[in-house]
């Protein structure tokens, strides 16, 4: 089988590889669309400190079923899965209280084990969730990212009368937009980003408000409106202090960033307006929600595609996701 992997960082190959064989309590995989994501390329270039290499890189991957292990149903082969990328222990503490996603043995499928860029993947098969006929195969692997707004928005409860603020319009932004304007109905949704073209792609998404925030600062352009609700999607150190000075009294600020830079907020802008702050990881058991609002079209992940590329063409694929944030959002690669 052919198989991206990152040999080392700054190194991906278009490997020859066996087929692997499930384990007991694993399914095999025979891949059909994977989606690329920035975690893909940052572990490509080193910059992902969680990556073992070599690596076969991607968890956003949709397939069908074709051999399982011991101890699963024969049934399930031939059933159309999205695979849930996170793989816990299920004892820990973090297991226990239902942050699988948190767990303290946590894997990755794609990050610490071997992903979806490939024909063939193999995953735990409670991993492995049925995918409806509704959802087209060409989508499906697009379940993941919506899982990630699904877990913040799991934190952030957002209510019909809320005017949320989200922070960057890339794919992360894009699908909480997606989330909290087709399945909560929030009011209002402001977006702030630098690139015309990635508001865009929000307003198409449903953004109520897009403000280019490259060179005025948002204070000056909210006007005196104060968000209950902020998510930073742009994963920028300095957003944090700058959503405390925004959010109104009361506000959630969701924070989806994974930067190693220190970032500076006081004590007190935080309680004297006591503010809640949460952080949220990958996804924690989300899937079924995701397809749910996948299937009753509360959600439009076809809004994100920008670009359908064959495996073969890989490395273009992750340098135009890349460098090319302008005309680019979504690029799945079309693996079988």
């Amino acid at each position: 089988m052919k198989s991206v992997v990152i040999a080392e960082p700054g190194k991906l190959v278009l490997e020859t590889r066996a087929l692997p064989e499930p384990a007991a309590g694993e399914v095999r995989v025979k891949v059909k669309f994977a989606s690329i994501c920035g975690s893909d390329v940052h572990i490509w270039h080193g910059h992902n400190p969680f990556a073992r290499y070599p690596r076969v890189i991607g968890h956003e991957f949709f397939g069908v079923i074709d051999a399982v292990g011991a101890g699963v149903e024969a049934a399930r082969i031939g059933e159309r899965v999205a695979v849930d990328p996170v793989v816990s222990c299920g004892h820990c503490y973090p297991c226990s209280v239902g942050r699988p996603n948190v767990c303290s043995e946590l894997q990755v499928i794609g990050v610490h084990r071997d992903g979806g860029f490939s024909e063939y993947a193999v995953a735990p098969a409670r991993n492995a969730y049925r995918v409806p006929e509704a959802i087209p195969d060409k989508l499906a692997s697009l379940i993941e990212p919506f899982t990630i707004a699904a877990n913040i928005c799991a934190f952030l409860q957002p209510q019909p009368n809320d005017v949320a603020l989200i922070f960057g319009a890339g794919p992360m932004g894009l699908t909480a937009i997606q989330a909290l304007k087709g399945v909560y109905k929030v009011k209002k949704v402001i977006v702030a980003d630098r690139l015309p073209e990635r508001l865009a792609m929000a307003k198409e998404s449903g953004a109520d408000v897009t403000l280019d925030n490259s060179e005025i600062p948002l204070a000056a352009q909210l006007e005196g409106e104060k968000p209950t609700l902020i998510i930073d999607a742009a994963c920028h150190p300095a957003i944090l202090a700058e959503a405390v000075a925004l959010a109104s009294p009361a506000a959630r600020i969701g924070l989806l960033g994974f930067s190693g830079e220190p970032c500076t907020v006081t004590q007190q802008s935080l309680t004297s307006k006591e503010l809640s702050l949460f952080t949220s990881r990958l996804n924690s058991q989300r899937f079924p929600q995701v397809i749910e609002w996948m299937e009753k079209g509360l959600i439009a992940p076809e809004k994100l595609v920008t670009h359908y590329l064959p495996l073969k063409d890989v490395e273009a694929a992750m340098t135009l996701f890349e460098k090319d944030p302008r005309s680019c959002c979504k690029v799945i690669l079309e693996v079988s």
